[in-house]
């Protein structure tokens, strides 16, 4: 399994979310989106319907009756209710859980630089486990190891 850290800088959560959900559904994929803060988590449920009609992401968030059929489905637990196989963790926490994905991505800022170091560390040498950095360099995505 890949887990790609992701160290936001200066560039807006829901921006980064809007870009990897955009390539995880582009490859036929179902991503979940796992924030523990249920207001964070409406502000990115707003701010991703309101990006403008480029960029729109069909999603729900967790607890509805639609929730299998969810392209996207945001939700403060990391249970794949969309029958995801890609996790997005976006609010810089780790969880075990997301190692029974194919794909994790952990996305994390200055606030939670010392958890993503020791995820880091956590998952090194972990069979089965790829790890990847990525930081933004002149407004593109670089892989720093």
């Amino acid at each position: 399994m890949k887990v790609d850290f992701y160290q936001l800088g200066d560039t807006p959560l829901h921006e980064v979310i809007a870009s990897l959900a955009g390539k995880v559904l582009d490859g036929g994929e179902r991503l979940l989106v796992v924030m523990s803060d249920e207001n964070q988590l409406g502000r990115l449920d707003r701010l991703l319907w309101d990006e403008g009609e480029t960029s729109f992401l069909a999603h729900g968030i967790a607890g509805g009756a639609d929730d299998s059929r969810q392209p996207i489905l945001l939700s403060t637990t990391p249970e794949p209710a969309n029958q995801a196989r890609n996790i997005l963790l976006a609010d810089g926490e780790w969880r075990e859980a997301a190692l029974s994905y194919e794909r994790a991505f952990h996305l994390f800022d200055e606030t939670s630089l010392a958890e993503a170091r020791l995820a880091w560390k956590l998952l090194a040498g972990r069979d089965g486990v790829e790890r990847r950095y990525w930081a933004r360099e002149d407004g593109r995505w670089v892989n720093k190891g």
